[in-house]
């Protein structure tokens, strides 16, 4: 009997591991994902999938190109995926206010240099949207319901969400039709001839590959041992409210500070996130509820009126120096790494998977990875 091979073997069935395999096949590479527990069960089936801002701490220089490239993808993938598997990952164009409350955020906010001008760079250059400051009136007539507190808003046209599980769950489906394969189980180990990767060791078992893609989500460190470097996470989790209010939806993202609101596809007003280091316990709390309700309430008071239809908890998988952990690891052939998106995982996880399969196809990117080492924290 021939023992089962892969030609590669990617660890991990969130958005990373899901756009992997999904590129490779399109290139003809048929890859296998293990999952230990469920495709896009982890933060790749909760986030709140904002896109289109960039401002988490630490993020600069080639993660720029990354989450740039990864806009462009998420607006082709929301047709080809249609088109492919019959699942709308519900894209859409959708604006936001991010209010201020002070003379300083609104003086911060208007202010053409500093952070600000950063985003805005990013934001007006490279993905042409349109960023202005509104006064409070102006604000109004955009959501009627945003505190009469607010001093103004920055109103930023062009930034858009998605539904994260259902990207995830299209992309492991297309690759699907493509002959990869989804396979449940752990990945405790790899094999290796030297400095060569040459299989992984799936429920104590051994199965042949050429290639291994590590993207575990802050789960990666465990493969450290594997690996022969420290991939060394700082997951921060995330909790988010899901209510159900009266009257018309949020039409825009309204947030102050790290907390948001806007109604979704499915009729529920998500609010959060919380930003808290938690280890490895993906738990809701209480405390995380009543956090983001005092922060969300400030912004718009009707959500008071909410009910509650549920609460999530996730870990984002952030690295120990807040960037991507994206590339070939350094002696060892056939290993790589795909994780560290942090925030903007959802935003940079279809281009974390684009330039993993150019890396096992040709061996290049067109985005320079050096900072993203999976090698650097050795």
């Amino acid at each position: 009997m021939t023992k089962p091979s892969a030609d590669v073997v990617i660890v991990g069935g969130g958005l990373a591991g899901a756009a992997t395999a999904y590129f490779l096949a399109t290139e003809g590479i048929k890859s296998v994902i293990f999952e230990r527990d469920a495709v896009a069960g982890h933060a790749s089936g909760f986030s709140y999938a904002a896109l289109g801002t960039f401002d988490e701490d630490g993020m600069t220089g080639a993660h720029f190109d990354v989450a740039s490239h990864g806009m462009r993808l998420h607006r082709e993938l929301a047709d080809t995926l249609l088109e492919e598997t019959g699942v709308n990952v519900e894209f859409r164009e959708r604006p936001s206010l991010s209010l201020a409350f002070d003379e300083q955020e609104a003086e911060s906010a208007r202010d053409p240099v500093g952070l600000g001008a950063v985003r805005r760079e990013w934001e007006i250059d490279r993905q042409g949207y349109s960023v202005t400051w509104v006064n409070p009136q102006e604000a109004r007539e955009i959501e009627p319901r945003i505190s009469p507190d607010a001093l103004g808003a920055v109103f930023t046209e062009g930034t858009s969400d998605v539904n994260a599980y259902r990207l995830t769950l299209a992309l492991a489906m297309a690759a699907e039709k493509r002959g990869s394969e989804l396979r449940y189980g752990t990945v405790s180990g790899l094999m290796r001839d030297g400095d060569r990767v040459t299989g992984a060791i799936v429920n104590g078992a051994e199965l042949p590959c050429e290639r291994l893609v590590v993207a575990m989500g802050p789960w990666s460190q465990a493969a450290s041992d594997w690996l022969g470097v420290p991939i060394l996470m700082q997951p921060w989790k995330g909790q988010i409210l899901r209510l159900r209010l009266p009257g018309s939806p949020i039409r825009c993202s309204v947030g102050g500070g790290d907390h948001f609101a806007s109604t979704k596809p499915d009729g529920l007003t998500w609010v959060g996130p919380t930003f808290e280091n938690a280890g490895l316990d993906e738990s809701t709390t209480t405390e995380g509820r009543d956090e983001i309700m005092a922060a969300v309430v400030k912004n718009i008071p009707s959500l008071a009126e909410g009910r509650l239809e549920l609460q999530t908890a996730c870990l984002r998988p952030l690295s120990a120096d807040r960037k991507l952990i994206l590339g070939a690891v350094p002696g060892l052939e056939g290993a790589y790494v795909a994780t560290g998106g942090g925030r903007l995982g959802l935003m940079m996880g279809p281009a974390m998977g684009w330039l993993t399969s150019n890396l096992i196809v040709k061996g290049t990117t067109s985005v320079p990875l050096n900072e993203f080492d999976p090698g650097r924290f050795a």
